[in-house]
């Protein structure tokens, strides 16, 4: 059922260093449109399970503390400031603890259900974009446009050695094995939403990426793009 909504919902999923973050940012400025980073929320709560002790492979005491967590996100067009139970975990959840650990904390169902749940309250009405793993498969599968940005692997991996400041090799490797977890979780797992249009931006600037994106909210149909590359 097509949700009630008086604005735009653009979901944009894909893989790690695919440039999503830079990319959404960039567009909800162009669109004035507010900004959603969901991979922010779930690293929050990997924050919050790390700082609280709970060992990793222990799903039922991760899945009894994330329902309780009040996670306060900013969804202005620009880097996410991020809250749990008042204090401000920003630049915790950047850190090399978290983020070994957050795909393990969010292929917890318990975790999942209720980041959705928020993630479609911070949605509510609409003009925002949303990004994510699984923003056009779970958490707004009506949403106005899908884009599945990915890029080449070496790619991925040179931009996010840039952030880290991490070897290439040892960052691409890293990037593979969260793209095999976050693939093969049971729930709500990283794919491409089936009317999704693909977007490539191996050799794109997010500049030339986000001008492709506009002018597809001119033509997308969705029922007719099914896995059209942009």
């Amino acid at each position: 059922m097509q949700a009630d909504r008086s604005a735009p919902v653009i979901a944009i999923d894909g893989p790690s260093g695919s440039g999503k973050s830079t990319v959404a940012r960039a567009l909800a400025a162009r669109l004035g449109l507010r900004y959603l980073d969901t991979g922010a929320m779930y690293r929050a709560v990997t924050a919050a399970v790390l700082a609280a002790g709970v060992d990793l492979g222990d799903a039922d005491a991760i899945a009894a503390l994330a329902p309780g967590l009040t996670i306060d996100i900013s969804t202005d067009a620009a880097p996410a400031r991020i809250s749990v139970g008042g204090r401000d975990v920003t630049g915790d959840i950047r850190g090399p603890a978290v983020t070994a650990a957050v795909s393990a904390v969010s292929a917890v169902p318990a975790v999942r259900a209720a980041m959705v749940a928020r993630q479609r309250e911070l949605i509510g009405a609409g003009g925002i974009v949303v990004e994510g793993r699984d923003i056009g498969t779970a958490v707004a599968p009506d949403a106005d446009l899908k884009i599945f940005l990915t890029a080449d692997p070496a790619e991925r991996a040179a931009r996010r050695a840039i952030e880290t400041d991490a070897t290439v090799g040892a960052t691409e490797a890293d990037l593979a094995r969260r793209d095999r977890l976050d693939a093969s979780r049971a729930a709500s797992p990283m794919a491409q939403a089936p009317d999704a249009l693909v977007l490539d931006s191996t050799d794109l600037d997010p500049e030339a990426v986000v001008e492709r994106i506009l002018r597809a909210l001119g033509t997308a149909a969705p029922a007719t793009t099914t896995g059209r590359e942009l």
